[in-house]
């Protein structure tokens, strides 16, 4: 029996199917930045923590709403445990991050001649920071802004910034979870085009165009990212280096996400184009029911590595593994999710961060069969008062992937 849903139509066709998704969604605003920063303020007050600086990227975005990238140029913000926001960038820039500038604080601007840390430094004197406070760096700053700090400072104690960020984004809002849930909904979508459009003989070249055409018309700017395999290279969970064709027979493996309003999907599909073998009927089915032991492991108070766990027992059981051997599952089960592709907690062993409301996860315990195929069924689910709850439901079955017949 041919796949439901696979090679059903051209892809003009697949695209007049979709139609834009975001016209009813709004942005984070300033006053949920400033409720985030209140509650880092909180935190940091509570663990003796007097600032923490945040790298341009997605801390900074989180916290200030500031949109800028990282550099060979240090530019970032203090954020003291008492008062406002203080931002550092080259004086050159000013003009330019005033526009992007969401939470009112004054920017201190360096000249390129200058030392921007010997700058860090005299901030934190101005706000009655001085000698033996703990200073918090953000984790995805680069080593040379640790180490000019470091060298600029005498006294101060410096820590990792990871205990306060991750307090706060590890816990999404309702409108965080509306943004993710729209995003997840978008990719869903592209998911089904594209399968339904494939055909003998395409590349992996030309469905990864389709998919970026697929996400602009569902109202994404394109893909955030997209992994396209067919046939043995889908036993490499992140790809090969070399475009494929496909052929009848091939299992077809296709993770990809967009971004809305800076929030992140990421789904995995995967499915034979033409008729399954029994073989890959069976790892198949093995893949969906390892996700589900995974998703009913997922209960509040229980811990990241339970849910890890869930996954790889139920796995184990069936003779494959055992942990992260081949066959098997080799990775994680799953990772955090929301302005970052993988953010903390994750759904690892030896993550022991007990699961609470607003948590993000997805749930992809993907089985590699080396040298024949790969299964990955990659959905997201977030954690309520009352447990997990899907933001996409799970692939159907093999002959059926979306349950167009269901």
């Amino acid at each position: 029996m041919t796949t439901i849903g696979i090679g059903t139509q051209s892809s003009e066709q697949a695209l007049a199917s979709l139609s834009n998704m975001t016209q009813t969604l709004t942005p984070i605003a300033a006053d949920e930045h400033l409720e985030r920063i209140a509650k880092a303020q909180a935190y940091m007050i509570a663990n003796n923590i007097d600032a923490i600086y945040l790298n341009a990227g997605t801390n900074l975005t989180y916290f200030t709403g500031m949109k800028w990238y990282a550099s060979e140029r240090m530019v970032g913000a203090i954020l003291p445990a008492l008062g406002e926001v203080q931002y550092i960038a080259p004086y050159f820039e000013i003009g330019s991050l005033n526009g992007f500038k969401v939470i009112e604080g004054p920017i201190h601007g360096w000249k390129e001649h200058e030392n921007p840390y010997a700058l860090f430094v005299e901030v934190l004197k101005k706000l009655n920071i001085n000698e033996n406070a703990t200073i918090g760096i953000d984790e995805s700053a680069q080593f040379f802004i640790f180490d000019g700090i470091n060298k600029a400072q005498t006294g101060l104690t410096l820590i990792n910034a990871q205990p306060v960020t991750a307090h706060c984004r590890m816990h999404k809002s309702v409108h965080e979870l509306s943004l993710m849930q729209r995003a997840m909904d978008m990719t869903l979508a592209v998911h089904q085009a594209t399968a339904s459009m494939l055909y003998e003989g395409i590349t992996t070249t030309e469905v990864e165009a389709f998919i970026k055409q697929a996400h602009q018309k569902v109202g994404a700017p394109g893909n955030y990212f997209c992994i396209v395999l067919f046939g043995v290279a889908t036993s490499f969970p992140h790809g090969v280096k070399d475009a494929q064709i496909l052929k009848k027979g091939d299992m077809v493996l296709i993770d990809t996400g967009c971004k809305v309003h800076d929030y992140l999907s990421d789904i995995t599909r995967t499915y034979v184009f033409g008729e399954p073998t029994m073989r890959q009927r069976m790892f198949w089915d093995h893949e969906k029911a390892a996700q589900m032991a995974a998703f009913n492991a997922a209960k509040i108070g229980a811990t990241c590595e339970d849910v890890d766990a869930g996954a790889r027992n139920y796995l184990a059981a069936q003779g494959l593994g055992p942990q992260y051997q081949t066959p098997g599952c080799p990775h994680r089960t799953g990772h955090g999710i929301g302005l970052d592709i993988h953010e903390w907690p994750y759904l690892v062993g030896g993550d022991k961060t007990p699961l609470a409301p607003g948590m993000c996860f997805s749930n992809e315990p993907m089985l590699v069969i080396p040298d024949e195929f790969g299964v990955r069924l990659e959905d997201h689910f977030y954690m309520t008062d009352n447990g997990p709850h899907w933001f996409t439901q799970p692939s159907y079955s093999i002959d059926d992937p979306f349950g167009l017949n269901a």
